[in-house]
């Protein structure tokens, strides 16, 4: 996969695009480290973009991709500053569903700007542990900003693996469910759904990976060739990632083929049986309809003759019930 080219653009003044005039106060958070500050804006308004503007002199396209919640991951270097723009996966417990959280950052020489578009489940946690322990924030925040971001990013890569548990358990679920009777219109409804999810976490990670193979490239100063170990870590947990999802890809493909199958056996037994009966009344109703005639024959209108058409049926019905347990069609 080729890589993210390199944007090397004059910068202008960073104008937000907007008719309406920011209102209100920017709801920015802060720390401060020894040699780095990290800014925090959730789910940034107008206001928000305009005091990054006025502050930092963004470029205007990048405060643009900061508003838009439909921005494809990619990494955008300028003299002074990097864009990066973040795609991670989320459970919704309200639909169900998994679906993409953006993340977009301003990585300058001494500060790491975090702009989700909703709450990245590692990312407040990591914030207020910086605010609050001072030993921790020292550790997190004195190698620059590069090695700040490489911490943000990881923890949020590292928060798709119990996703990633939590389907591998449920499409171990449904395997067992397959075998053990469970209605097949839940399971497949289950299977689709499975399927889904990892439609979805597959369209989260494809093209993350080509983002995180450019910053593992850039020679930004201050993502310094000592982080290269780092930001490789980094391609290497999306890969596991992406060679997880490819293995459960091809493991719901094959639940759903053997759920076909098993749906095709149970079938396939329903009308043997069906079958065996048909076959076993066939010569009952056939002796049926021909004393029932009405005509006289031996025996006609008397105890015995019921009898012995009696018997005669029930001899026909042993002698097919046994050859067909003895076929092994019953």
């Amino acid at each position: 996969m080729r890589s993210l080219p390199r944007i090397l653009r004059q910068r202008g003044i960073a104008d937000v695009p907007s008719e309406e005039e920011p209102r209100g106060e920017p709801r920015v958070e802060e720390v401060h480290g020894p040699s780095v500050r990290w800014i925090n804006i959730d789910e940034p308004r107008l206001v928000d973009r305009a005091w990054l503007a006025e502050t930092f002199g963004f470029h205007e396209l990048d405060l643009e991709d900061v508003a838009s919640h439909n921005q494809r991951p990619k990494l955008d270097e300028y003299d002074d500053y990097m864009f990066l723009v973040m795609h991670f996966p989320r459970y919704d417990k309200e639909s169900g569903r998994l679906h993409s959280a953006e993340l977009d950052v301003f990585i300058g020489p001494d500060y790491v700007i975090t702009l989700p578009n909703e709450q990245i489940v590692p990312l407040p946690a990591l914030f207020e542990r910086a605010q609050t322990r001072e030993d921790f924030r020292e550790q997190l925040m004195s190698k620059g900003s590069g090695y700040l971001l490489y911490h943000i990013l990881d923890r949020c890569v590292d928060a798709g693996f119990p996703m990633l548990g939590q389907l591998g358990r449920k499409l171990r679920r449904l395997e067992d469910d397959i075998f053990e009777g469970r209605s097949s219109t839940e399971i497949v409804r289950e299977i689709s759904n499975a399927k889904q999810e990892i439609i979805n976490f597959r369209a989260v990670i494809r093209p993350q990976r080509a983002v995180f193979r450019s910053l593992e490239r850039s020679k930004q100063r201050y993502l310094t060739d000592e982080l290269d170990i780092y930001f490789d870590d980094l391609t290497d947990a999306s890969e596991r990632i992406w060679d997880v999802l490819e293995n459960f890809k091809e493991i719901v493909e094959g639940l759903e083929s053997t759920n076909e199958s098993v749906i095709s056996h149970r079938l396939n037994d329903v009308l043997r049986v069906l079958t065996a009966f048909s076959v076993i009344l066939l010569p009952l109703t056939l002796l049926a309809s021909i004393f029932g005639m009405n005509v006289h024959f031996p025996g006609y209108d008397t105890p015995a003759g019921f009898w012995i058409v009696i018997g005669t049926m029930v001899v026909i019905l042993v002698a097919l019930v046994a050859f067909f347990r003895r076929r092994g069609w019953l």
